[in-house]
């Protein structure tokens, strides 16, 4: 059963790595012919970022699938050998905790290295060492204080119950809706402040939309997304009384008011549509399947690993196993999603305006640095927004129009063009 099992790891992390290196080798060979949307220098700016996080990804996914093998040939042993293996709570609780902080060590110099070296170099992280460290001490704090009773309580279940896997579906799902409904107006300030729009016509321009669309919301806000990264970005969030809209400082500074209307447009197109919804309905079935099927898991595989099969050493299996199911349901999930935004385009065409959303997913590509192709199968497979072209020419767009000598401002994200020497000479 091992064998199985490390055979479907190593199936997985091939794949992923295939579809890294196919997207590299066709995003190298587009960024260097006739640029779509942009001019040639962020076209071929917006290229080598993507090829930069594809890189990492190829290396990170290496050494995940090197940790995967750790795990169940010697680590999972190794751990219950230090934490013991009496059934109870706290006991499941600590070896989750330990099981989870060595995979988030592992991890930590890739998301370092992302986010000072490649989103640093490119314009995007706007964070100091500092800002980083105390957002990590709160995400860790916050881990402990919300995810340790969840982790107990899942451990709860998996000791006391034989059926465990339907009342620990059960449970996760109703913490994960719990989320949803506490994230905006509990978590999300932790860590940004969240300022009320200040009245004028803006903000009765977005009443009125949201009014016309029956939605009702605990208000509209500004977040100082700026201080940590310069992209842009609006979002509507939170369930029942919590939901609010959310809008990035950054956003605010770069569109103008259609534009921003009709970039709210298609966020309440998703409203309009119970898009939300939908994507519980999504999470919820895959959690059952998940639970479904890692709830039926034979003892055998927890002897060859040499381990008993308490509630922490099930819950890090199920943790360790989760992502193989994630990725096999990532096609269904993206093309679902895509076909979502489309309908949520065509809501924002008709609220905002179509030329106003065209010109504002325009100035979103630019200062994303969203380089407008992507290898068709790396597309289909994770995309969960269709690709910029298609959305454009849903929209009525002929991306040819594109003025791509406009004269540009050098700020911000444009500073970038000044640099495009730099960038050549790494490829």
């Amino acid at each position: 059963m091992l064998l199985w099992i490390v055979g479907i790891y190593t199936l997985y992390t091939l794949v992923k790595i295939y579809l890294s290196v196919m997207e590299i080798g066709y995003v190298n060979v587009e960024k260097r012919r006739k640029p779509v949307l942009m001019p040639q220098g962020r076209y071929f700016v917006a290229g080598n970022y993507a090829i930069a996080k594809e890189r990492l990804a190829i290396v990170q996914n290496f050494v995940e699938y090197l940790l995967f093998l750790w795990w169940v040939l010697a680590g999972f042993r190794w751990l219950q050998g230090i934490v013991g293996i009496e059934e109870s709570v706290g006991n499941a609780v600590l070896f989750l905790f330990a099981f989870f902080g060595i995979n988030w060590l592992v991890n930590l110099p890739f998301e370092i290295y992302a986010k000072f070296k490649i989103d640093q170099s490119f314009g995007f992280n706007k964070m100091t060492p500092k800002m980083y460290l105390i957002d990590t001490l709160k995400s860790i704090a916050l881990f402990v204080v919300i995810g340790g009773p969840v982790l107990a309580a899942l451990a709860w279940v998996i000791a006391d119950f034989r059926d465990w896997w339907i009342w620990g579906f059960a449970l996760l799902f109703a913490v994960a809706l719990l989320a949803n409904v506490i994230y905006p107006t509990i978590i999300a300030p932790i860590f940004n402040k969240f300022t009320p729009l200040p009245e004028g016509e803006l903000r009765e321009a977005i009443e009125k939309m949201m009014a016309e669309a029956g939605l009702r919301s605990d208000g509209i806000f500004v977040m100082d997304a700026s201080k940590r990264d310069s992209r842009l970005n609006a979002y509507f969030g939170g369930l029942g009384k919590t939901k609010r809209v959310v809008l990035f400082d950054t956003l605010l500074d770069k569109l103008n008011d259609k534009e921003l209307l009709a970039v709210l447009g298609h966020e309440l197109g998703h409203y309009k549509h119970g898009d939300i919804w939908k994507n519980i309905a999504m999470m919820g079935g895959f959690l059952f399947v998940a639970f479904y099927l890692f709830g039926h898991l034979p003892q055998r595989l927890y002897l060859e690993m040499g381990v008993v099969p308490t509630a922490g050493v099930t819950l890090a299996t199920i943790a360790l196993l989760l992502p193989v199911l994630a990725f096999v349901y990532t096609p269904l999930m993206s093309m679902l999603s895509r076909h979502n935004e489309y309908e949520a385009d065509r809501y924002g065409a008709q609220t905002g305006g179509r030329q106003s959303l065209i010109s504002a997913l325009l100035k979103l590509v630019g200062e994303n640095k969203t380089f407008p192709k992507s290898d068709p199968i790396y597309s289909r497979f994770y995309y969960s927004h269709p690709p910029i072209l298609e959305r454009l020419e849903a929209l009525g767009y002929d991306p040819e129009r594109v003025d791509m000598d406009a004269e540009l401002p050098k700020e911000g994200i444009f500073e970038f063009l000044d640099r495009d020497k730099k960038f050549d000479s790494d490829e």
